[in-house]
């Protein structure tokens, strides 16, 4: 199972959270104009940040393997909501990804194949399941 992670309210910013793992503490924040103090990304930024990431690994794994010259990838993730034609609201996440490397456009084309399949990518596409638990202290 995968680690926990702990969010919970610091000074700062009204919106302001410590993100701790076992090996990592960040902050999570919203921005100056919505009242807090911008310390940190936000959810947002975080979930972007994972699709990012995971997209960039998967990537890399996949190069190593198959022993491609990939010199360096760097993924932009832009997140929106947007109405689509049947009215329903959706989150829409717009990756671009950046391969250096003598690659052959057979192999990019494949590349753009394998991000699709990144854990991260796979659970957006997918929708989850979240289960709520309120505890008393």
């Amino acid at each position: 199972m995968a680690e926990t992670i702990t969010v919970s309210e610091r000074a700062g910013g009204i919106y302001t959270n410590d993100v701790r793992s076992s090996r990592h503490h960040l902050f999570a924040d919203e921005p100056i104009d919505l009242g807090s103090s911008d310390l940190g990304p936000t959810p947002y930024e975080y979930l972007c940040a994972a699709l990012g990431a995971c997209t960039s690994i998967t990537l890399r794994m996949y190069a190593e393997r198959k022993k491609w010259p990939v010199e360096h990838i760097s993924v932009d993730v832009d997140h929106a909501k947007e109405i689509h034609g049947d009215g329903i609201k959706r989150d829409v996440f717009t990756r671009v990804i950046s391969v250096t490397g003598e690659l052959d456009e057979a192999q990019r084309s494949r590349l753009g194949e394998i991000a699709n399949k990144c854990p991260v990518h796979r659970t957006l596409e997918a929708g989850s399941d979240v289960i709520t638990k309120v505890a008393s202290l």
